[in-house]
């Protein structure tokens, strides 16, 4: 009897010990806090700080260092389907995000089309991003982004996306338990985007799906969202892109933004200088209030064109845009809003005639070191 008991004392303690190290090794990989809504990779509270990155140019390693925080996601843009090639980039970006305890967002690009969105495709991709996890890195997807506007090959095909965004959402949900899929249009001032190379016609199948008010014509009257939207069981965030490109069209100009220009704008009530942007639904209280979903900000920034001197200054501009989007009683009034992703590029814009655009916050000393003391540092989180 006394050796029994000693054995069952040896294996209880056994156990023990075997407990403690188990939740020693998770809490070593890195994880964000996460509440308890059932959508992947939400945090209990707060805002991720996250940014798209020019890899070409700045590392994780490197952002972080000018930052003096470490930022918690990091965008990287792939075309899919993958090759050979975007496989190892993609190991080099998650190697590089690992190191630095941070998350890493795909922005998948479907260049030649939905229909090249095919399974077989979807299983490659869905492998790696199983392995990522397992070794402890946590990614969030943004498949076919913006593909309400009308300059993608994606664009304005709300039946044959919501089926490939599905077939995608499935894989992901079965086999990488910590992936994210993320849902974000373009914000819908000026939908449906007249003139796009993609742009809807009254001829093309899905046309009656988006003339949502049902009068014949794809205007601003319809919804430029709801059409689009895959469904609650496959979505586990929403996001919106906005900028702030100007004050009106045509963009260009270095203009400061409208005041409260970027809450409007994500509820429906912005109204610009021409006044037609005011029949926009409240995409905040859609998306986030009814159907629950975290909501994201994938991309953010105000222009400032370096082609064209004068007017107001760099700083001017952009400090008076992040001081809307990283406002902290506007984040505490939104709580929704879980993760804001600063685009840091320099780049010319095609769309004012190929000029150098700087959307970045850290580009000069004098523009980031503001932004860095205008943070809410108390409502945002970083990569431990």
């Amino acid at each position: 009897m006394r050796n029994e008991k000693v054995r069952t004392f040896h294996l209880e303690v056994l156990i023990k010990i075997c407990a403690l190290l188990l939740l020693a090794v998770v809490a070593c990989v890195p994880n964000p806090p996460v509440s308890d809504s059932g959508n992947r990779l939400e945090p209990a509270d707060g805002v991720y700080l996250g940014v798209n990155l020019d890899w070409s140019r700045i590392t994780p390693a490197d952002f972080n260092a000018a930052l003096g925080h470490r930022g918690a996601v990091f965008v990287q843009f792939y075309q899919f389907p993958f090759d050979d090639n975007d496989f190892v980039n993609l190991d080099a970006a998650v190697e590089s995000v690992k190191s630095e305890n941070g998350m890493l967002m795909l922005t998948l690009e479907p260049w030649g089309g939905l229909e090249a969105v095919t399974s077989e495709a979807v299983a490659a991709l869905v492998d790696k991003l199983a392995m990522y996890n397992k070794q402890g890195t946590s990614i969030f997807i943004r498949f076919a982004h913006e593909m309400n506007g009308s300059w993608y090959p994606w664009s304005q095909q709300p039946s044959a996306y919501i089926q490939a965004f599905r077939m995608f959402a499935d894989a992901v949900h079965q086999n990488a338990p910590r992936t994210a899929m993320l849902w974000a249009p373009n914000y819908g001032g000026g939908y449906p985007f007249i003139g796009g190379p993609f742009e809807a016609q009254p001829a093309n199948a899905d046309f009656t799906l988006l003339d949502t008010n049902q009068d014949g014509r794809l205007d601003m009257a319809d919804d430029p969202y709801g059409p689009y939207y895959p469904g609650d069981d496959v979505v586990d965030w929403v996001g919106m892109t906005i900028y702030h490109w100007g004050s009106e069209y045509p963009w260009g100009e270095n203009e400061i933004p409208e005041a409260d220009k970027f809450i409007h704008q994500l509820t429906g009530n912005f109204s610009g200088q021409n006044g037609d942007d005011t029949a926009l639904p409240d995409f905040y209280e859609v998306f986030h209030t009814t159907h629950r979903k975290p909501v994201a900000i994938p991309e953010t920034a105000a222009l400032y064109n370096t082609a064209r001197p004068g007017g107001p200054a760099e700083l001017e501009i952009k400090q008076s845009w992040w001081r809307q989007v990283f406002n902290a009683e506007l984040l505490a009034a939104y709580p929704g809003i879980k993760m804001i992703n600063w685009f840091e590029w320099e780049k010319p814009e095609n769309e004012i005639a190929g000029e150098v655009i700087d959307w970045r916050a850290l580009g000069s000393p004098e523009v980031a070191a503001q932004f860095l003391s205008d943070l809410p540092l108390d409502h945002l989180i970083f990569a431990p």
